[in-house]
């Protein structure tokens, strides 16, 4: 006798037998027991979750000699020629080959006569959405209303592809992928009936490499019963599929965290020389990686069918929250872009060394040799040169995610936010000398040509000056006692402040400081900024800075007050304004007007920040 595979062997032949489902199961044996079949059903989901099994369940239970029920006998000749394959009145269908709409037309032509042996004829149409548009509309008004004799169960791994009106027709129900749990509890089941010994950790392996499909993990089932000589064990089953074994993984853990690029390429180097498949490589390590961040976020977890959880348990210490949690999305982006790569090594290498280049580092520890960037040299010409130099260059920040004003969990999401989103921290376009600007208010066409003419140039320096001169901030010394506005401006720009009481600060205008008592005009529309929250927190970092205790007393001024906010918004009116007269006296702007009649569209001037 010919050797059945494990797939058919195994193959359920009631509803209790089946693996899963049970939202569906639950529906189909509700409405058989309770005598309310619809005449379409339509069956979605991957390949190898149960659709056409049961489909030929639903045959078996419409068309058992003991009658119409949710379990079939299994014994009488219509339930026995239907598991084998030749009721005749069930129609098994390949949509996929039989495409024409000749080929359907040849099928509808006998649903009009009665069934020869069974009390239903049950037509199983696979794969219905390779059917083409002729054929969907030759099924459309049969599959609507059938004869009552004749009940269609469709299925298909593209439900999209089926048009709407045949969906409208049709009870739908969407098949899940099986979780490795319940293929590993199978596949355990059937090899304990088997007689065939294995490791829980090689059944594991094989579930997993199921990705959700029941037949598929009976096939690698097959396989690997084959490859192992009548035995299932890990290391065997995990040569047959490529994969890595966990001392692989943790070797690789251990090499980030050492942070050593050559053991990493060794690693490599010898999976590459066993002939493994080095894409499950970052599917593992990902695994890991969500193992880590459970057992640091939920340490009294424990997975009973892990073996390696005792070894990741160890090395989680090692790794703290924020670098397991970078390496884990690197590693999937990584596993999505390898077949982009010239060759799936070169793609694993590179997002292996991706991990060490972004891992965040605490300030003053080593890291990898990073290029250094170039600060501009003073100028030793005269102060006004300098001042003119700082001025039309602006100030300088520092790009996000730096390690000076970043805590190592923001440098992680910094980095991942980079690597997820390159190109969305941009470095500003050096201009002519030596500005910076950003791409986003770059000026293009006429405009830029007027913004590097020679001849506007000393009215962006005195703008820029002017600009510096009001938003300045003052040096670590002690403070005396400031006697008129422009103090305070330099003043308050040093206390520190946040939210309502920065807002204030900048808003109000010293009208007089005599030793502890501070006197400030505020303009009566923002009067209620001063609250006894602000006030507190104003007055404790106004005393720190000085040095003694201050008391504050806040007068209203319905008449403008000469604060750093009317200071600089006068600032920011003054360079608008300089900016437009630019353009509108630039030369290549006007000649573009008197030839072609264009206009400026003023919202799209930015003076140069």
């Amino acid at each position: 006798m010919s050797y059945k595979v494990l797939a058919r062997k195994w193959r359920p032949q009631s509803f209790k037998d089946l693996v899963g489902q049970e939202h569906v199961v639950q529906a189909l044996v509700n409405g058989l027991d309770q005598d309310r079949v619809h005449h379409a059903f339509l069956l979605t989901g991957t390949r190898g979750v149960g659709k056409t099994t049961i489909a030929r369940i639903m045959a078996k239970c419409l068309n058992c000699d003991k009658g119409v029920s949710s379990t079939p006998c299994g014994e009488c000749s219509s339930c026995v020629d239907i598991d084998e394959g030749r009721f005749i009145d069930m129609m098994e269908i390949d949509a996929a080959s039989k495409t024409k709409v000749d080929d359907t037309r040849e099928m509808l032509d006998s649903v009009q006569f009665t069934p020869t042996r069974g009390r239903y004829k049950v037509y199983i149409i696979d794969e219905v959405h390779m059917l083409s548009g002729h054929s969907f509309n030759a099924l459309l008004k049969t599959l609507e209303e059938p004869p009552p004799h004749v009940k269609f169960i469709l299925a298909t791994t593209d439900p999209q592809k089926l048009p709407v009106t045949i969906l409208s027709r049709c009870l739908r129900f969407t098949l899940t992928r099986l979780l490795p749990d319940q293929i590993s509890g199978h596949i355990a089941h059937i090899l304990k009936a088997e007689n065939i010994p294995s490791e829980d950790s090689a059944i594991m392996r094989i579930a997993r490499a199921a990705d959700g499909s029941m037949r598929d993990g009976l096939s690698l089932l097959d396989q690997a019963i084959a490859f192992g000589g009548g035995n299932l064990k890990d290391d065997e089953v995990a040569s047959m599929l490529g994969s890595i074994d966990h001392v692989h993984v943790a070797a690789i853990i251990d090499a980030l965290v050492d942070s050593k690029a050559s053991d990493l390429m060794q690693i490599v180097n010898d999976l590459s020389m066993q002939s493994r498949n080095l894409e499950t490589v970052l599917d593992e390590l990902a695994e890991a990686m969500h193992r880590m961040a459970l057992i640091q976020a939920a340490p009294e977890f424990r997975d009973p069918e892990r073996a390696d959880w005792d070894s990741l348990t160890e090395r989680s210490a090692r790794l703290s929250p924020e670098d397991v949690q970078l390496y884990y999305q690197i590693a999937i982006s990584g596993r999505r872009d390898i077949g982009l790569a010239p060759d799936p090594r070169t793609g694993l290498e590179m997002t292996l060394l991706r991990m060490l280049a972004f891992r965040p580092v605490e300030a003053g520890s080593e890291t990898l040799a990073k290029p250094s960037v170039a600060k501009p040299a003073a100028s030793s010409t005269s102060s006004a040169q300098t001042a003119s130099s700082q001025a039309s260059s602006g100030p300088v920040s520092s790009p996000p995610g730096t390690e000076s004003d970043m805590s190592g969990a923001q440098r992680a999401m910094a980095a991942l936010a980079a690597l997820e989103n390159p190109g969305k921290f941009v470095e500003p376009v050096r201009q002519r000398g030596g500005s910076t600007q950003d791409k986003g208010s770059a000026v293009t066409g006429p405009a830029k040509s007027a913004q590097s003419d020679s001849s506007n140039q000393p009215a962006m320096v005195e703008q820029a000056s002017s600009a510096s001169k009001v938003d300045s901030s003052t040096s670590e010394t002690s403070v005396s006692d400031p006697q008129d506005s422009a103090d305070w401006n330099s003043l308050q720009t040093s206390l520190n402040l946040s939210g309502p009481a920065r807002e204030l600060a900048r808003n109000m205008q010293l009208e007089s400081a005599d030793g502890k008592n501070w006197k400030f005009l505020v303009p009566d529309t923002l009067i209620d900024l001063g609250s006894e929250s602000v006030m507190a927190s104003l007055q404790s970092a106004l005393s720190e800075r000085v040095g003694h205790p201050v008391s504050l007393d806040l007068h209203s001024a319905s008449e403008p007050v000469q604060s750093v906010a009317t200071q600089m918004h006068a600032a920011q009116v003054s360079r608008m304004s300089d900016a437009e007269r630019a353009i509108a006296d630039d030369p290549t702007v006007q000649q573009l007007k008197d030839k072609f009649a264009a206009t400026v569209v003023a919202d799209s001037i930015q003076p140069i920040q």
